[in-house]
């Protein structure tokens, strides 16, 4: 790999890692190819809810395929996950830890067919599976088909991939290829047609409704798409705008952003000096009032995210060791913060006098970095960490997904945001001179929509098919 490696600029920086990423210039993810709305954000936000929505995930998402005789024997020594029973037209949250057992990514690993599989989701993840099929010795091959914002070719990936999601979501699926919707477990895939089209079908969903998500040859994606808009007109389906998209996650629960964590440690600098200077961890830029000058501060383990269930050492593989000494605990928990109305608008209040503002609130998703990191404090000390923050049309609240130490989460417990970053404000774009305050706010479950929780639990159409 000519020019610099990811190394090459990290041996450059002169003060530290982790204040090198705060002041990098880049902003949240993207989400091109499609329009920030299509009506308008509110309406797309509720729609999930209340009707049924078509969302274009076709060009905000890395593909990795992965084939060849040892194509699961790598998957498994790379992800925490189980790989006991994994038969083909299934799938699984894959998650990749690093030797010392924090989180690397997450994505999607699709079971295609025999010895073939497709990883969907952020690069990170994907680049870790990459650098192993290349030099771990094992006879695989990979294809990368890169974001489109990452691409000379937007336009032209591999695949279209939709997701329609909400209560009325069967219903098109049912008149837009002529019969009964399928019977399908939760992460199990089969084939429909639509529009004349072979298409796959994965059983999904998000912030708790049911859904399916749809792919094929991205040249036939245009027609497909049209059948659905169609099929979907007289049960109130809208289409999902960038805006809008990135928020549903502030009701189903699932943290999109972890930073990889690849910055440190002997053991993964053959890995960096792997990775380009120009790649997404090497722009990973952090946002948010959490400070620290250890970068290894901002790494996450499995149990942060919620994922500690999807740990199972029936297999050997990569971080192991470490998480096995860490399963014990203690581990913070997820959960999610309801920020309080008033404190929240005294805030966006600031706007509108004069003197320092506080930190400029977007609509619907305030996120203005690519991972964001915000102090949560209980009883005046810190607590954890607030990692996404937004607003919901349907809860009619500004929400944030957060990580707290475990005595300080109970639901109803009271901690405080800190809105804003220190010193006026990093050198990031999206930031402009501001002052920090601190927002109350309630902890509360994770998923926070009702219905959300009950599918998650131990009941609804999720759990009942799994």
């Amino acid at each position: 790999m000519s020019g610099k490696s990811l190394q090459d600029i990290l041996n450059g920086v002169s003060t530290n890692v982790a204040d090198h990423l705060r002041n990098l210039p880049a902003g949240p993810n993207v989400y091109p190819g499609v329009p920030p709305e299509y009506t308008n954000w509110r309406d797309e936000q509720l729609a999930w809810q209340q009707t049924c929505v078509l969302f274009n995930q076709s060009f905000h998402m890395a593909e990795l395929l992965v084939e060849g005789p040892d194509a699961l024997k790598l998957l498994s020594y790379l992800g925490v996950n189980s790989f006991a029973r994994f038969p083909v037209d299934t799938a699984k949250q894959f998650v990749p830890c690093t030797p010392d057992g924090y989180v690397i990514g997450d994505g999607i690993l699709f079971h295609l067919a025999e010895n073939t599989f497709n990883l969907v989701g952020r690069i990170p993840a994907l680049n870790w599976v990459r650098y192993h099929a290349e030099t771990g010795g094992h006879d695989v091959t990979v294809t990368l088909d890169e974001r489109s914002a990452a691409r000379p070719d937007p336009f032209n990936r591999t695949h279209y991939r939709y997701q329609i999601q909400g209560p009325n979501a069967v219903k098109v699926i049912e008149k837009a290829t002529g019969g009964p919707a399928p019977e399908l477990k939760f992460f199990h895939m089969t084939t429909m047609t639509i529009a004349g089209r072979q298409v796959r079908a994965l059983r999904h969903g998000m912030a708790g409704q049911p859904g399916y998500e749809l792919f094929g040859p991205w040249a036939e994606g245009e027609e497909v798409h049209q059948a659905l808009v169609e099929a979907g007109e007289e049960y109130g389906m809208r289409l999902v705008g960038g805006r809008a998209y990135s928020t549903n996650t502030l009701e189903s629960g699932w943290i999109p952003s972890p930073l990889p964590a690849i910055y440190t440690g002997e053991a993964l600098k053959a890995y960096r000096q792997w990775l380009p200077g120009t790649s997404y961890e090497a722009a990973a830029s952090i946002g948010g009032s959490f400070v620290s000058d250890d970068i290894e501060d901002y790494y996450l383990t499995p149990w942060d995210l919620g994922y500690g269930s999807f740990v199972k050492y029936d297999h050997d593989f990569v971080g192991r060791g470490a998480l096995e000494a860490k399963a014990a605990g203690p581990h913070r928990k997820k959960v999610t913060l309801a920020l309080d109305n008033a404190d929240f608008l005294k805030a966006v209040n600031t706007q509108l006098e004069r003197g320092l503002p506080a930190k400029w609130f977007e609509f619907p998703s305030a996120v203005y970095s690519m991972h964001p990191y915000d102090l949560v404090k209980a009883h005046g000390e810190p607590g954890g960490i607030s990692t996404w923050i937004g607003y919901s049309a349907n809860e009619r609240k500004m929400l944030t997904l957060a990580m707290l130490d475990e005595e300080h989460a109970e639901p109803g417990a009271q901690v405080s945001l800190v809105w804003g970053e220190p010193d006026g404000g990093s050198n990031k774009l999206t930031v402009e001179g501001h002052g920090q305050v601190e927002i109350s706010a309630t902890v509360s479950p994770v998923p926070y929509a009702e219905v959300a929780r009950k599918i998650y639990a131990d009941g609804g159409w999720r759990a009942a098919s799994a």
